[in-house]
């Protein structure tokens, strides 16, 4: 680590510079000494010949008016509403009364929620990340030059959207992550794939569950039985490869156990488990109350606390896995053998404590095994 002295207008400024092969202060790298200097003196000058215009770019973002609706982000609601608008303003001037109006709203209402029973509308927040800019570029959310040599601000991963930094915390939450830029399927965020994809679940989730279904649920040991691994490794690579086009079927598999391990496998490699971090301890609260009633009260205040997509998700399985149970005579698989496979699977501890973690399996077992018992009540 390293200090520097600098003089700018009138002032002597402190710095603090880095060192691990780049030359580095905060999130920005720099090559040599020279782009360090070169880039600071841009940010100084502009900080402080510009700090009140700065202070209001983030107040005032010309984003509202241009900068998503160019980019047509525009939720399909309010464009409904547009159009409503338009035909309302039309039958005022005609001096017509409200009827119209109120058979277009309940037409418009019933179009969106056909459009919303199709693929619902899941929030996302941006994944942004610091970005090196090549030549001049502007803010999608202020509509202000991006200053600096290097990382002038932050683009989001998933969606593609350039920002300065500190416009960054005033976007909303309505990243619409494009397939250009979300390459995996495994290992990818649950609501990031949904909104890649256009689709309500993961597509791993529906074809895996669809394929097991459709070959019977009688094998004995189903999801308990584990199938070969380099043959596991290959429907991923498939899923990640060619997406929805991806053969799962019998000819290609020929072994159930590859396609249930192929799911489990999804399931475990979730950045963030299908049962969220932030959920976790609400669920295994749940599963530690000895009242029956107060437990499924609390399991589904615990289902609340999940993401949408999350929560539909995990409806879906439950649907599933409670079909599994009822052919226990021939698999052998009931909801408590269901919780010994699947506990582990779809819930991480965040403890990093390794004896709280232990202790905690046994309620994650739980957990799962009151999911499917009780999710015709739960969901």
């Amino acid at each position: 680590m390293h200090g520097s002295l600098s003089r700018f207008g009138s002032q002597t400024r402190n710095f603090r510079l880095y060192y691990d092969g780049k030359h580095f202060v905060g999130e920005k790298r720099f090559e040599s000494i020279h782009d360090l200097v070169t880039d600071g003196l841009i940010t100084l000058y502009i900080e402080t010949k510009a700090a009140e215009y700065i202070a209001k770019m983030t107040i005032n973002p010309i984003y509202e008016h241009i900068g998503y609706t160019t980019l047509n982000r525009e939720p399909a609601y309010q464009k409904h509403m547009a159009v409503l608008k338009e035909t309302h303003d039309e039958r005022d001037s005609t001096g017509q009364d409200g009827v119209t109006e109120k058979r277009l709203t309940s037409l418009v209402r019933r179009a969106t929620l056909k459009e919303n029973e199709q693929i619902p509308k899941y929030e996302k927040v941006h994944n942004f990340k610091v970005h090196t800019f090549r030549g001049p570029h502007w803010c999608e959310y202020c509509a202000n030059f991006m200053w600096g040599l290097i990382a002038q601000g932050v683009k989001c991963a998933d969606c593609g959207l350039n920002v300065h930094k500190q416009c960054s915390k005033m976007v909303p939450n309505d990243c619409k992550p494009d397939l250009k830029h979300v390459k995996k399927v495994y290992s990818c965020d649950l609501t990031t794939l949904v909104k890649a994809h256009i689709t309500k679940r993961p597509m791993v989730v529906d074809m895996c569950i669809r394929e097991i279904e459709s070959r019977g649920l009688n094998s004995e040991g189903l999801y308990r039985v584990s199938g070969f691994s380099d043959l596991i490794e290959d429907v991923k690579m498939a899923f990640d490869r060619d997406g929805e086009k991806a053969d799962i079927s019998v000819n290609m598999y020929e072994d159930i156990n590859i396609i249930t391990g192929a799911l489990k496998l999804y399931f475990r490699d979730l950045p963030i488990p299908l049962i969220t971090y932030d959920a976790y301890p609400k669920f295994i609260e749940s599963a530690k109350i000895m009242d029956p009633d107060e437990q499924l009260e609390t399991l589904h205040e615990a289902l609340k606390l999940l993401p949408p997509a999350h929560c539909e998700t995990l409806r879906y399985l439950m649907a599933h896995l409670k079909r599994v149970t009822l052919h226990e005579k021939e698999n052998l698989m009931n909801a408590e053998n269901l919780g010994i496979v699947f506990g582990p699977t779809l819930m991480r501890s965040p403890e990093l404590d390794a004896m709280a973690a232990l202790n905690d399996i046994r309620y994650q077992r739980l957990v799962v095994e009151l999911l499917i018992k009780n999710e015709d009540i739960l969901f």
